[in-house]
């Protein structure tokens, strides 16, 4: 009987052992063998980053926190300087004072009109009595005209008295008239005298809030990872003074492959493992899935190139736990996240949460 050939036997062999190696592998890979309904991908630990700015244009007149430092909300952190800023309220509280007169000053003119107006008013009845008068004795005179008992000439100028009592009337009226117009003026010099008070109040306000804000606060517990600025530079407006890390908004970015991501949701459970403390086991919840690919291959042509898509997820770490340990939070630090796609499945004993003291 023929012997097998020996290179087969070695070519065998060492298909074998590397059969072998790439199950090891496999194993090592995933803690304790990933049961069905758990999946995981590497990343790494980011947080949230917020720029503290200026509101305005100024020079930095303090920073009162070094690189490092951990700062509660609402703490001042840095303050920018005022002076220009107090000149111009004090020159807008001069404005204020004089639009405050030009109130006084406006409604007196529109008495002063007011009272213009009841003198005009007055004329105006006395002419018109003067002219009812001066109809009636035209009346008598140009009946007795008739009968021959007076003269056409008595006549003739009771007519012109008429004619001069009408004119005298109009020009009253007419007198009235501009003294109306007189208190409307008055009474707008009043409404924009009042307008300017607004104004001023408003700009005041405006440099109250410009004054506030020249004291920079932390908007969130966090850390001072930057001190872009330094005392005594001159920054524009919004332009950065310090970069603060929020610690109490944490997580891991990792990819899946879209076989799987199209089974992660919002909220799923998640563990993080940390490369650098690998004996703890942090609890996570799915914060976010990319709705489209972060990368392609260049044509997707067969099943194994479709499997390349990669979606972006986040697990989110809880808050209240980051607070509980807030002097041990480091972003950077790479890692491991185990999601769990199925409700179902059970964690494996070397994933279930273990965050220490």
């Amino acid at each position: 009987m023929k012997m097998p050939d020996r290179r087969w036997l070695i070519r065998g062999g060492i298909a074998a052992v590397i059969l072998l190696a790439a199950w090891l592998l496999w194993k090592l890979a995933a803690p304790g063998g990933l049961p069905e309904g758990i999946v995981g991908g590497n990343g790494r630990i980011e947080a949230t980053e917020i720029d503290i700015s200026a509101k305005t244009p100024g020079r930095v007149a303090e920073i009162a926190v070094d690189e490092g430092d951990y700062v509660k909300a609402g703490q001042i952190v840095a303050r920018i300087d005022t002076d220009v800023l107090q000149a111009q309220k004090a020159e807008a509280e001069a404005q204020l004072q004089q639009a405050l007169n030009g109130i006084d000053v406006a409604q007196t003119q529109v008495a002063q009109r007011q009272g213009d107006r009841a003198s005009a008013f007055a004329v105006v009845r006395q002419r018109e009595a003067e002219l009812n008068a001066a109809r009636k004795r035209l009346a008598r005179s140009t009946t007795l005209a008739r009968e021959g008992a007076t003269a056409v000439q008595e006549r003739d100028d009771d007519q012109a008295q008429v004619e001069g009592a009408y004119a005298a009337v109009e020009a009253a009226r007419a007198q009235l008239a501009a003294v109306d117009a007189a208190i409307l003026t008055a009474k707008s010099q009043v409404i924009g005298a009042r307008s300017n008070v607004d104004a001023a109040r408003a700009t005041i306000r405006r440099l109250e809030a410009d004054i506030t804000d020249s004291d920079l606060k932390a908007p969130t517990d966090g850390r001072v990872q930057y001190r872009v600025a330094q005392p005594g530079e001159v920054v524009a407006g919004g332009g950065r003074v310090l970069n603060v890390v929020n610690l109490t908004d944490v997580y891991m970015t990792f990819f899946l492959p879209e076989t799987v991501a199209g089974r992660v949701g919002v909220g799923s459970e998640a563990r993080i493992v940390l490369d650098a403390a690998s004996q703890y086991v942090i609890p996570a919840r799915v914060s976010f899935v990319a709705d489209v690919a972060q990368f392609t291959p260049k044509t997707v042509e067969t099943e194994s190139e479709r499997q390349k898509l990669m979606f972006r997820v986040k697990a989110r770490i809880d808050p209240a736990l980051l607070r509980k340990h807030i002097n041990q939070v480091k972003t950077g630090l790479p890692g491991m996240a185990y999601v769990r796609i199925d409700p179902k499945a059970e964690w494996p004993a070397d994933l279930a949460v273990n965050v220490g003291r």
